[in-house]
């Protein structure tokens, strides 16, 4: 009659260690113990893998991402308000667009170790698309949000993304004419270059462009800004970095 026990207790002790294995990665991330880790584990379950795992309907991060997504945005924007004193609004927005685009948070989310815990459906390799960590980021701010409550939400947001891994002076300060310099080395090597928009994401009254840049038809970098122009720029920058260029 007690035969059922110690599988039961197996299980539940696997569950168990699963858990605290999982509030250790959250509370390393966050810099503080999680309370509701259904909202955590739900913030790093892309869609793909919500439908390679469930029949039906299923749960992806992707409300919790519309939720950071606009915490996020406010939180940078209280910060640059009170940081730039003296700068126009415009200024002020094109500054936020570079610290939260997509590739800037893919690229804070692997810092910070996020890659490591996002559940991806493995067997399609195109699905980890440069979104997916980003994505997933955002969808963890909303996630504490839920979890900790606003003050805390901005309190990670400032000292855990922004003033560890956003150079502001460097962003404030970039004045170099990138894609002229991208263009006249292109041409020394006879090689051919494009740029292209590929993408145009609307932001209230604001329109935010993403542009590729393609040498030789073979795509090498994109950047994102708040006009063509500047998208043009940003992607060249990344292309001069990839190309090692100096």
């Amino acid at each position: 009659m007690f035969g059922p026990i110690k599988p039961v207790r197996r299980a539940y002790h696997r569950l168990f260690n699963r858990d605290r294995t999982f509030v250790r990665a959250i509370a390393g991330v966050i810099g503080s113990t999680p309370d509701n880790l259904r909202l955590y584990r739900l913030a790093l379950t892309h869609t793909s893998f919500a439908r390679q795992n469930a029949s039906g309907k299923h749960e992806t991060n992707e409300r919790l991402e519309f939720l950071g997504d606009a915490i996020l945005g406010s939180v940078v924007a209280e910060h640059l308000f009170n940081k730039f004193p003296y700068e126009d609004e415009g200024f002020l927005t094109e500054i936020r667009s570079r610290i939260v685009n997509r590739e800037s948070l893919n690229q804070i989310a692997v810092k910070i170790g996020l890659n490591l815990l996002v559940k991806v459906d493995t067997t399609n390799h195109g699905t980890r698309h440069r979104s997916v960590n980003g994505n997933a980021l955002e969808a963890l701010v909303g996630a504490i949000y839920l979890d900790k409550g606003y003050d805390k939400t901005r309190h990670f947001i400032l000292s855990k993304l922004l003033k560890p891994h956003i150079d502001l002076h460097s962003l404030t300060t970039t004045t170099s004419n990138f894609k002229s310099k991208l263009i006249e080395w292109a041409q020394s090597q006879n090689l051919d270059i494009r740029f292209e928009i590929i993408k145009r994401k609307h932001q209230g009254n604001t329109t935010e462009f993403t542009s590729e840049v393609y040498i030789d038809n073979k795509a090498i970098a994109v950047g994102v800004g708040l006009s063509k122009k500047k998208a043009d720029q940003f992607a060249a920058e990344k292309g001069l970095t990839a190309l090692k260029i100096s």
